[in-house]
Order: structure tokens, then sequence, then C-alpha cells
């Protein structure tokens, strides 16, 4: 395990959806739900985000070890296991906090995130409309939206939305996952 931990913010319909797919990828430390990209001062609520007004994604902030696994590898997992696609919604989930976002912490990860974009487009019929932008504040989103899926495996969302996506991510991405 390397001393020297990075941070990825991406965005990708749903934050519980997001998260529930990191924590099962090795090399990631923590994946923490919350908000950024957001034109409103302040720590915005769940509601105020809900509501669409703030320019707030829902977001997860992920802390992982480049020596396990790579900035370019999860960007790759998250193109792959949401709908990059679609502008502002994933399924039922629709509005700007729902859209499919990459906040950038550095020049390189910006080139690192281009590099992927390109290169994971020919997997899609449809352009990708995935926002590429400068990191910005993150806040946290409560602690009943940490680690729901886990919390609440056989809640609706969960079983329906959620665990198909987890499918996803074990048919494509069985070497980069903490399970076999």
């Amino acid at each position: 395990m390397s001393n020297q931990n990075e941070i990825a913010v991406i965005g990708g319909g749903c934050f519980w959806c997001v998260e529930a797919v990191f924590r099962e990828v090795e090399g990631i430390h923590s994946a923490v739900s919350g908000y950024s990209g957001g034109k409103v001062p302040g720590h915005p609520t769940y509601r105020e985000i809900c509501s669409g007004l703030t320019g707030h994604a829902e977001v997860v902030r992920l802390e992982f070890d480049p020596e396990v696994i790579s900035y370019k590898k999860i960007l790759e997992i998250f193109l792959t296991t949401h709908d990059p696609t679609t502008l502002n919604r994933q399924g039922a989930d629709v509005g700007t906090q729902y859209r499919s976002v990459i906040f950038y912490q550095d020049e390189q990860q910006k080139q690192i995130a281009e590099q992927v974009l390109v290169e994971v487009q020919k997997y899609y019929e449809d352009f990708i409309v995935t926002e590429l932008a400068e990191a910005m504040p993150f806040y946290e989103a409560t602690e009943d939206h940490q680690n729901y899926y886990n919390k609440q495996p056989n809640q609706g969302y969960c079983n329906y939305v959620i665990t198909p996506k987890l499918q996803k991510l074990r048919k494509l991405h069985r070497e980069q996952l903490r399970i076999s």
C-alpha cells in the first residue's frame, strides 16, 4: 500500500449506486457520498440538491492507492457501470444533480480523463456527455446516505437499480474486485 493515496471525485446518477460499485474495487480505501459542482455557497442539504436548483451533482469522493488501482482504471470502471450518454439522467433519476461528471484534481487527472473519455466512446453508440470539470468544494452527505446499499440491501431501489450495476461491474471488471 502506498503512503500517497489520491482522490477522485465522480458522479454518475444517484451516489448510492456509484458508491456501491467502488466499495467493491481493490485499492479504494474510502468511498464517500456527497455533493459538488454547485453554485450556491455553503453546505447544501439533500433536499436542496434534489430540487435541482443548487447546481450540485450527487458525487462520490474516492480515496485510492495508485499503486493498486490507477486513476485511468477507476474512470474506465466508472464509465462502463453507468450510462455516460444520457444528459442529466440515470434511469428514472432525472435532473442536473444526476449528471455524469468527473471533477479532476489536477492537470494530470484532466489529461487522463480526456484520454479515457475518447477511448471508452467506442463502446457506446451515442455520444458520451460526461462533464469534465475542475474540482470544486466537496460536501459530504449525511450518515444515512453513506454505504446505503450495504445497510439496505433489500430496499427496492437497491434491488432494482444497484444490484444490476454490481452484476455489470463483476462481469466487466472482475480482475479489479476485492472478491472473486
